[in-house]
């Protein structure tokens, strides 16, 4: 059926553009022999050919076209005409003599645009009558073409302020009447369009008065571009006659598309001293128009004015531009009953952006807007439409751009109010949003109290909210969401060291209800940030009035042991055993043996007890060695509870060579450069002796499951631990007991039962000539290697 009329139109408009060229014809052959009856007589018939009604818009606009360019050159003609002595009286009133009223009217458009330039008559009286006759049209698509080609005529004829056809009589009023006047035609006719036709064609009526709407919003933009018409006549003539034909019309379409614009065509200033006028229209509006988008608009474009210079900001004080839009908005959601929370939400983030812009010193009064919308929200519960969400992220965020920093959007009373209207899902997102603004602002938060109003704010990503867990959220989505919180606590910065302690205890208090899946993310940066906080008071002095009165790192402690407890929830030992030893470094630091030494124990138990791994074990006891040697609060009993506890770990590993290395690695718990107390070489050899022991039994184990003794990779290694504490100076390391462990590693890898391994023989090599360069280092150096035969 679409298809059939589509065809039919377009042979609709082949026979109308035929009939249009042929007329053409015979009316240049008529200009061309200046035979103006047969020239009129042709012109007529071929603009009958715009009397069709059977077109849809958009054809009827191409035959149009193709008729005003025709009326162009005719133009030319009748000026022709006229600069030869012809009356143009006497031809205005030739052309009124043809036989139908559409031909007539173009006709006596084109002499009329030529007799107002001749001057013969005033420019006003000609201009009235022509919009006057125009009424003889009442057609919708006719008319409207015909009143947009009076128009196109017409604009540079206007009796302007300091155009040609001012003076005797014609006043810039005169081309304002006139405008107003065929623009008020113009609407009457397209929203007629609207009740013509059958209820089942509304779709379609409302398409075609869609593509002919920049007709009527032309004559808007000729009254904008007509240089007499000031702020004052503005005020007083143009916008209460546009308004009043706007809210007359009574039309949703009409009323939405000429309130846009009215707003895009005038001047920035002259909406903020119409405000009044134009905001009063607003709640007159049908409840259909989408006054949200139209009142968005204006406040877009007064705040982008606001901006452009510092210099217009008095006007917005003096105009009272923010109760004015504020009121306004309020009485629009009255008087629409039904008003979507998207639209309400969405005027109230248009409304806050532009009190951002003109009014940024002002937080009460972005404050207010927000509390206005909370008072319209109450009652909704949780918003669950995603444009009206977005839109309450749009309006959250709008202080963190404008201010580049949270500490002064939680000085706003109202801001966690409006969030808490968010579902769940949104509620993550603009816990994000404040996160990312605070990350990228590197803003510090100063006080206990403000960060417990931003974990307020950021809770969605801290807790389950409403206690439900999300067990559909995407893993990688919930790594990314708890790294960005990670990140906000590995922030925490203050001077204050009592301060800084309250905010630890304050996130610590957040970050404890969140659940065994986040703690792994939260509990580290929260353990180092308090470290970091130990460091700053490391070498204080006990407050002798006792703990209560100030922070001490015997305090952080208990708290940081108490935290790290709560993984055991998880659990993670592996996690929880390095954070321990990191605490125990951390107290001997601070001198507090006691401390430390219960830090390790806390260690040691995860390691007996939850490391059940065979690679977890490896790791957790060279972490454990790494550890133990650099703690100097130690006394020797304390010192060799824990070093013997590490060895015997050391010695119960499950793979022989993982004991191996363990064992030998054990042997710098006895020797400590910088500490004079810690250098006990019996013991060293011993551990490296025992070392021999399990390399030489995991090389007999492979021998008997294999049938190969394996690599010589371990005793490489142990020849390698010699050579340090060779060098480091304890006696018990001899030069026979080297050059018997050479010999050792020579023949075993000459050995046919040993498995070939480059990687063994080149770092054999290298700790070959590491020997040779030493010895030709000469000096005492050089001295101490010369009787090794590598």
């Amino acid at each position: 059926m679409i298809a059939d009329r589509a065809e039919d139109e377009e042979k609709w408009l082949a026979a109308g553009m035929t009939g249009l060229q042929q007329n053409a014809f015979h009316m240049h052959r008529a200009l061309d022999s200046n035979n103006l009856r047969d020239a009129l007589k042709y012109s007529a018939q071929m603009l009958s050919e715009l009397r069709t009604s059977k077109l849809s818009p958009h054809k009827y606009y191409v035959l149009y076209m193709r008729a005003f360019d025709e009326l162009r050159k005719l133009e030319m003609f009748f000026k022709e005409e006229a600069r030869r002595g012809c009356s143009v009286i006497d031809l205005y009133e030739l052309v009124q003599h043809a036989g139908n009223i559409l031909p007539r009217l173009y006709l006596l458009c084109t002499v009329g645009s030529v007799y107002i330039k001749s001057k013969e008559a005033p420019a006003k009286d000609v201009l009235k009558d022509l919009v006057e006759m125009c009424r003889g049209i009442q057609h919708p698509v006719r008319g409207l073409f015909l009143r947009s080609y009076l128009s196109q005529v017409s604009r540079d004829k206007l009796p302007d302020i300091g155009s040609d056809y001012e003076g005797d009589g014609d006043t810039v009023v005169d081309a304002v009447d006139f405008v107003l006047q065929n623009f008020t035609e113009m609407n009457k006719l397209w929203v007629r369009m609207q009740h013509q036709g059958p209820a089942r064609e509304k779709e379609k009526r409302e398409k075609e008065r869609s593509e002919l709407r920049d007709l009527v919003g032309k004559n808007l933009h000729v009254l904008s571009q007509i240089e007499g018409v000031d702020l004052e006549m503005y005020k007083e003539t143009v916008l209460p006659r546009v308004l009043e034909q706007v809210v007359n019309c009574k039309d949703e379409i009409a009323q939405f598309y000429l309130m846009e614009c009215i707003i895009q065509v005038f001047p920035d200033e002259y909406h903020l001293q119409t405000l009044d006028v134009l905001l009063g229209a607003c709640p007159q509006l049908q409840p259909s128009v989408d006054i949200k988008t139209v009142l968005s608009q204006l406040m877009e474009r007064l705040s982008n004015y606001a901006a452009s210079s510092a210099e217009v900001l008095p006007e917005f004080l003096q105009v009272e531009a923010f109760s004015k839009l504020s009121n306004a908005i309020g009485k629009v959601i009255e008087a629409q009953v039904d008003m979507p929370t998207i639209g309400v939400v969405t005027l109230y983030s248009s409304l806050l952006k532009f009190t951002l812009h003109v009014h940024p010193d002002r937080l009460d009064y972005a404050d207010q807007v927000l509390g206005a919308c909370v008072k319209k929200l109450s009652g909704k519960g949780k918003i669950e439409d995603n444009k009206a969400t977005k839109q309450i992220v749009a309006l959250l965020s709008a202080p963190l751009e404008k201010y580049n920093d949270i500490v002064t959007a939680l000085k706003l009373s109202n801001y966690p109010r409006v969030m808490e209207y968010l579902d769940n899902e949104t509620n993550k997102v603009m816990a994000t949003v404040i996160i990312q603004s605070i990350l990228k602002n590197k803003t510090q938060i100063s006080t206990a109290e403000k960060m417990e109003a931003l974990f307020e704010l950021i809770k969605g990503l801290i807790k389950d909210l409403d206690g439900i867990p999300d067990d559909e959220l995407d893993e990688d989505d919930f790594k990314e969401e708890q790294n960005s919180v990670a990140r906000l606590i590995q922030m925490l910065s203050n001077d204050d060291p009592e301060e800084m302690f309250k905010i630890i205890c304050t996130v610590r208090k957040h970050v404890l209800t969140g659940g065994p899946k986040r703690l792994l993310f939260t509990v580290p940066p929260l353990v180092f940030s308090s470290l970091k906080l130990v460091r700053q008071l490391q070498g204080q002095e006990e407050n002798p009035f006792g703990d209560d009165l100030s922070t001490t790192p015997k305090k952080i402690f208990q708290l940081l042991n108490q935290t790290i407890e709560a993984l055991s929830s998880i659990p993670v030992p592996d996690l929880a055993l390095r954070l321990y030893l990191q605490c125990a470094e951390a107290a001997n630091d601070c001198e507090l043996e006691p401390v430390a030494y219960e830090f390790f124990t806390q260690a040691y138990i995860l390691y007996e007890e939850e490391i059940s791994d065979s690679k977890a074990q490896v790791t957790a006891i060279h972490l454990i060695i790494g550890t133990l040697q650099r703690m100097h609060v130690f006394g020797v009993e304390n010192k060799d509870t824990l070093t013997h506890k590490a060895t015997g770990y050391s010695a119960k590993l499950l793979k022989k060579p993982d004991q191996c290395r363990a064992v030998y690695a054990c042997g710098h718990l006895f020797w400590v450069d910088d500490q004079e107390n810690m250098k006990d070489g019996d013991r060293v050899l011993i551990c490296l002796k025992r070392a021999l022991r399990i390399a030489n039994a995991a090389q007999q184990m492979s021998n008997a499951a294999r049938g190969s003794t394996g690599s010589v990779t371990l005793f490489v290694e142990i020849l390698n631990k010699y050579l340090y504490f060779f060098e480091k100076g304890n006696p018990q390391i001899t030069v026979a007991s080297i050059q018997s462990l050479i010999e050792l590693i020579t023949n075993e890898m000459q050995s046919e039962s040993t498995t070939p391994d480059p990687a063994t023989d080149a770092f054999f090599a290298s700790t070959l000539r590491y020997i040779e360069f030493q010895k030709q280092k000469g000096g005492a150096v050089g001295e101490k290697y010369e009787p090794i035969k590598a």
